[in-house]
């Protein structure tokens, strides 16, 4: 049904009603904004809550960090705030796809349907000016065909007076044909128009308004379907991370399921455990018999008390539970840490022993690879010129010299110290070869001395190698891939040739010195300039 044809009478109903469209299109609007608003305010709040309870400044050497339980409730503070991220997507999501985007629609709905009850008006206008020419040509007519009536009724008169002149007549007649004649004029006139109002009311009702009326209509109808489509974005924007936030609260279930009391238990005895032995019997020292005071040696070696049997730790307390005096105390005295953390119980300090040597093997490890890396970009650099200067260089090589043998050094104080903490000290073995200022090429023994071993010939690799344990092992499991964008020689040793194109499976990732370990099908391993490669690793 057209609203021109059904309602071509119901102007004021049409224009209510597509105004009160309107209004609600923005009062979704509104709607839509608060609902953002809620949902920004619940992702900032549990952001925060996630921030309160997140305590990073705990360091990872922090004796919590280690239980599952901790690391799990870590997780579950990390799931929900990737949840609140989802929050505010779904947010940003309905502002601009909903909010934005129907409050520019609205505002085109308004100019659109501004401009069609213009037309309504000038139309009508148009109507009403040509009823007000036709009701003033009717008007007319009617004053001047009285008129005439009455000079025609007078004109009979005059004729019908015998004491009227001649003259008198014919006067009455002319005025009364002059009165006749202006009242069929103005007859004339007022058919020509009412021809003309009827004629413009047909085209108001009947072409003008029912357009008008039918214009509105379509605009309504876009206006509800597009509000339709609103509705269902309302909808579709949650549903669309939903799937995320799934993953986040399975996140926090597979955190709960990764708890291990059993795990936690042992990690509080490795944590804590002391290496020290129960205390023994403590012996009767007889002094009705004037025994010496001093404990004897018959005791199996146990020590006769407290403080004895602590030995470094005598500032500890040896009673398992210490009773909390209500009396002022001394400050307790705290035993002072030293770098050879003999502070610590003997199992404890073995522990931080073995966890220092670790961390020195590592950086140790990494200047290695850091002295042989600059020594095969010098060895490049020699012998293609055009790559770079090798001087430039030097103060690298030279200062990566001496952190190996400051390492080195600091190296064996802590084996020592374990040794004499009765700890095995297994530490990473190592073997590799360094690069002195001229760029030749000099054994370095674990202990961080030169050896007397001769320098490696040219066919020896170049890269690091394991001792001898290790020689056998198995090849390093491949990382990705690359391809070669240009040719390159390989000219210096350690390093391999490749052809514009080929395909190599990339072994240990660029660290920094711009070279990149590949191997070839055929197994023949060695480095490549990073920037001659595009590559791929693999996820």
């Amino acid at each position: 049904m057209d609203w021109g044809t059904e309602l071509w009478d119901q102007y004021d109903i049409i224009e209510k009603h597509t105004q009160s469209g309107l209004e609600l299109v923005e009062k979704y609007v509104k709607f839509v904004k608060e609902r953002t608003e809620i949902e920004q305010n619940y992702a900032k709040q549990l952001r925060n809550l996630s921030k309160k309870y997140n305590l990073k400044r705990s360091g990872k050497d922090e004796p919590d960090c280690r239980f599952s339980s901790y690391q799990s409730f870590l997780e579950v503070l990390n799931e929900m705030n990737d949840y609140a991220g989802q929050r505010e997507l779904i947010a940003e999501n309905m502002m601009m796809n909903i909010c934005i985007d129907l409050t520019k629609y609205l505002q085109e709905l308004k100019q659109e349907r501004k401009m069609y009850l213009m037309e309504a008006k000038r139309a009508q206008q148009s109507l009403e000016s040509t009823y007000k020419q036709l009701d003033s040509s009717k008007k007319r007519f009617e004053r001047e065909w009285r008129e005439a009536e009455r000079t025609a009724q007078y004109a009979e008169k005059t004729d019908q007076d015998i004491n009227a002149t001649k003259a008198d007549v014919e006067k009455a007649k002319q005025q009364a044909h002059m009165r006749s004649h202006v009242a069929e004029e103005c007859k004339n006139d007022y058919a020509a128009q009412l021809q003309k109002y009827n004629k413009e009311q047909n085209q108001f009702y009947f072409n003008d308004m029912p357009l008008i009326f039918n214009k509105l209509q379509d605009l309504d109808e876009r206006r509800v379907r597009k509000l339709a489509q609103g509705y269902i974005l309302f909808s579709d924007t949650e549903k669309h991370v939903m799937p995320i936030i799934g993953k986040c609260l399975e996140g926090i279930t597979k955190a709960g399921t990764n708890v291990n009391e059993r795990n936690d238990s042992m990690v509080v005895v490795e944590q804590n455990k002391s290496g020290f032995e129960r205390p023994g019997d403590v012996e009767f020292e007889d002094y009705s018999q004037g025994i010496n005071r001093a404990s004897s040696d018959s005791s199996l070696g146990t020590p006769k008390g407290p403080m004895e049997l602590l030995g470094k730790n005598r500032n500890k307390n040896f009673w398992l539970f210490s009773k909390k005096s209500k009396k002022f105390t001394p400050e307790k005295i705290t035993p002072t840490v030293t770098e050879d953390f003999a502070h610590l119980p003997p199992e404890q300090r073995r522990k931080r022993l073995q966890q220092k040597l670790d961390e020195i093997c590592r950086e140790l490890q990494k200047e290695v690879d850091q002295s042989e890396a600059l020594g095969k970009m010098k060895d490049v650099y020699e012998k293609n010129p055009q790559m770079g200067d090798p001087a430039s260089l030097a103060s690298q090589i030279s200062q990566t010299s001496q952190n190996i043998e400051r390492l080195s050094g600091e190296l064996n104080k802590y084996e020592t110290w374990l040794a004499e903490a009765g700890g095995r000290g297994e530490t990473l073995r190592y073997k590799s070869h360094t690069f002195n200022n001229n760029g030749a090429h000099d054994v370095l023994s674990p202990d961080g001395a030169h050896s007397d071993e001769s320098t490696p010939d040219p066919s020896q690799a170049i890269y690091a190698e394991f001792d001898d344990d290790f020689e056998d092992e198995e090849l390093t499991v491949p990382i990705g891939k690359c391809t070669a964008m240009y040719s390159f020689p390989g000219a210096s040793e350690g390093t391999i040739s490749m052809q514009e194109g080929e395909v190599l499976a990339v072994v240990e990732e660029d660290k920094g010195d711009g070279w990149t370990r590949v191997r070839r099908n055929n197994g023949d391993e060695g480095y490549i300039p990073s920037s001659y490669v595009t590559i791929n690793l693999n996820k």
